[in-house]
C-alpha cells in the first residue's frame, strides 16, 4: 500500500511535468510515448518487482495474436487469451502464493490492461472488418481504422499515467491525447457549436486536479480514522448477531459498508487526477464556457451515496469497468446479456469465492429491482410530496440491498459469506425471487413512460447537468460515446 501511494504521489510529479516539459506542441507523438511508457514499466518495476513482466508478457503475446490472427477473428482470441492469462494469475497469486492479502498484488494493474486488450482487439475489429452500418453509434465512434504499432500498442497498455489503477479510456481518446488533438476537436464545440472564444485556449487542469486532490485527501481521512472502527467483518460477529437488534444489524450493515468505500474514492479520484495533470481527461466545456475534466472518470460519489436504484448505483460506481462491460460483452451476447455481463465482471475481478457470491446475487438483485422500478415507480410520481416519499424509501432499500449483496465480496471467502447470509435468512435473495415471481420483467408502455421523465429529487440538478453536458459535446471523442453509452445501457438494461 506504501508502495502504491508512493508510485501514485511519484506519477502525479511526472504527470506535471510531462504535461508542462513534454507538451504536444513541442515534442513529437514519438517521445511521448517512449516516455509515458518507460515511466509507465519503472513504475511498475518498483512497485512489485519482476512481476511487472507479466504486464509486458500479456501485452506482448496479445499484439502478437493480433498481428498473426488477422481482423476477423483476434477479438476473439485476445479476449480469451488475457482473459485467461489474467485468471491463471490471480489463481497462482491467491491460491499458491498469498490468499487473502493485497500486499503486491499484481493483478490489479493486469486488470486494467485486460481491459485494454480486449477493448482495443474488439475496436479494431469493428472498425476493420465490420461494416460501418452494422455498427452501433458508439461502436462506430470508437472504431480504429488501423492497427497501431507496437510503441502505441504497449503506450497504451503500460502508460504511467494509467498502468497502476487505470482508469480505462479507448484507444482513440488515448492516442487523440498523445498527438495533442484532443483540445482541437473539443474547443470548436462549446454550445454544440463553432465558438472562436475557446479556439485558441490550452485549457488547465489545476482546478479539477486540486478539486480531486481534496476528494482523495479527505477520502484517505476518512479511510485511517473512521473505517478501520466500523469493520465489516463485525456483521458476522456472533456476540454481535446474538445480542443486536434488526434495526442495529441492519444500520451497522449500511455503515460499515459505506465506510469501506472512501479507500476506492481515494484510489480512482488520485488516478482520475493523475490523467488530468497530464493533460488527458478534458472532455469539453459546458453550457457555460467551464471545462470538463471527467472524461475518464471513474466514479460519481453524490450519485452513489444518494442512488435509489440499484442501477443508479451500479451505474456510477466505477464507470469505466461498466463501459467496458457493455462494449464487449452486454451488447454483443446473443442471450441473456445481463446473466453474461456479471459472470464475466465476476472471472475479471479474481477468484475468491466471495466475488462470484456477489455477483450472483448482484443477478438477482438487478432484475428484481427492475421489476419492481418498471412495475410499481409509476404509481408514485403524480405527487412531489409521494414522489418525495418514495425516492427516500428507495434510496433506504437501495443501500441496504447494495450492503447485503457486496458483504462476500469484502469477506473474500465462502464460510464467512454463508455465515452472513444465513444470519440473515437469505432474506434479500427470498425476497427478490418473489419479485421476480410475482412482477413481470417485461416493463408496461406507461411504466416505461414515466419512468424516462422522472429523476429522483435530490439528484436532479446533478442529473440536469448530465444532460447539458450531453448536449454540449460532441462526435469523436469518448466525450460522445460514454455518455451514449450510459443513456443506451440505460435503456437496455430496462428492456
Amino acid at each position: 500500500q506504501v508502495n502504491f501511494v508512493v508510485c501514485q504521489l511519484f506519477a502525479l510529479l511526472a504527470a506535471i511535468w510531462f504535461r508542462t516539459y513534454l507538451h504536444s506542441s513541442k515534442t513529437s507523438p514519438f517521445i511521448r510515448h517512449v516516455v509515458a511508457t518507460l515511466l509507465g514499466l519503472y513504475l511498475a518495476l518498483f512497485c512489485f518487482g519482476w512481476y511487472a513482466l507479466h504486464f509486458v508478457i500479456q501485452s506482448g503475446i496479445s499484439y502478437y495474436i493480433m498481428i498473426v490472427i488477422g481482423v476477423e477473428n483476434m477479438h476473439k482470441y485476445c479476449f480469451v487469451f488475457a482473459l485467461g492469462y489474467l485468471t491463471v494469475c490471480q489463481i497462482t497469486r491467491v491460491y499458491i502464493f498469498d490468499y487473502g492479502q493485497y500486499s503486491a498484488d499484481f493483478s490489479g494493474p493486469m486488470m486494467i490492461i485486460t481491459q485494454k486488450i480486449t477493448s482495443l482487439a474488439f475496436e479494431i475489429h469493428d472498425g476493420m472488418f465490420r461494416k460501418n452500418e452494422d455498427l452501433t453509434p458508439s461502436q462506430r465512434c470508437l472504431a480504429v481504422r488501423r492497427m497501431p504499432s507496437l510503441l502505441e500498442y504497449l503506450s497504451y497498455n503500460c502508460n504511467f499515467m494509467g498502468i497502476l489503477a487505470g482508469p480505462l479510456c479507448s484507444y482513440k481518446d488515448y492516442i487523440t491525447f498523445i498527438e495533442g488533438r484532443s483540445y482541437q476537436l473539443q474547443q470548436s464545440e462549446a454550445n454544440g457549436k463553432e465558438d472562436t472564444k475557446y479556439e485558441q485556449m490550452d485549457p488547465s487542469p489545476n482546478i479539477a486536479v486540486a478539486q480531486k486532490l481534496l476528494i482523495c485527501g479527505l477520502s484517505l481521512l476518512f479511510h485511517m480514522t473512521i473505517t478501520k472502527t466500523l469493520p465489516v467483518e463485525y456483521n458476522i460477529d456472533d456476540n454481535f448477531r446474538a445480542t443486536a437488534s434488526w434495526p442495529v444489524r441492519v444500520f451497522y450493515l449500511y455503515v460499515s459498508l459505506m465506510a469501506a468505500r472512501p479507500k476506492y474514492y481515494f484510489a480512482w479520484t488520485l488516478a482520475d487526477a493523475i490523467n488530468n495533470a497530464a493533460g488527458f481527461g478534458f472532455r469539453g466545456y459546458d453550457k457555460n464556457g467551464v471545462t470538463r475534466w471527467d472524461l475518464v472518470s471513474n466514479l460519481r460519489i453524490q450519485h452513489i451515496e444518494f442512488s435509489t436504484s440499484f442501477k443508479m448505483f451500479v451505474d456510477n460506481w466505477n464507470i469505466q469497468t461498466a463501459l467496458w462491460l457493455k462494449r464487449v460483452c452486454y451488447e454483443r451476447a446473443t442471450f441473456s446479456p445481463t446473466i453474461q455481463t456479471f459472470i464475466l465482471s465476476a472471472i475479471w475481478h479474481g477468484v475468491y469465492p466471495g466475488y462470484y457470491l456477489t455477483f450472483l446475487t448482484g443477478i438477482l438483485m438487478t432484475l428484481a429491482a427492475r421489476a419492481i422500478r418498471n412495475n410499481i415507480r409509476h404509481y408514485f410520481v403524480e405527487s412531489p410530496t409521494v414522489k418525495l416519499c418514495y425516492d427516500i424509501i428507495t434510496w433506504m432499500a437501495t443501500q441496504v440491498a447494495i450492503s447485503y449483496t457486496v458483504v462476500p465480496f469484502v469477506l473474500l471467502s465462502v464460510k464467512p459469506s454463508f455465515t452472513f447470509y444465513s444470519s440473515c435468512y437469505f432474506c434479500l435473495h427470498i425476497a427478490s425471487i418473489l419479485v421476480l415471481l410475482v412482477f413481470p420483467l417485461k416493463r408496461t408502455q406507461k411504466g416505461s413512460k414515466k419512468h424516462e421523465s422522472i429523476q429522483p429529487v435530490w439528484s436532479k440538478k446533478l442529473e440536469e447537468e448530465n444532460v447539458l453536458q450531453k448536449n454540449s459535446y460532441s462526435r469523436t471523442n469518448n466525450s460522445f460515446s460514454q455518455k451514449e453509452e450510459i443513456t443506451r445501457r440505460y435503456q437496455a438494461l430496462k428492456q
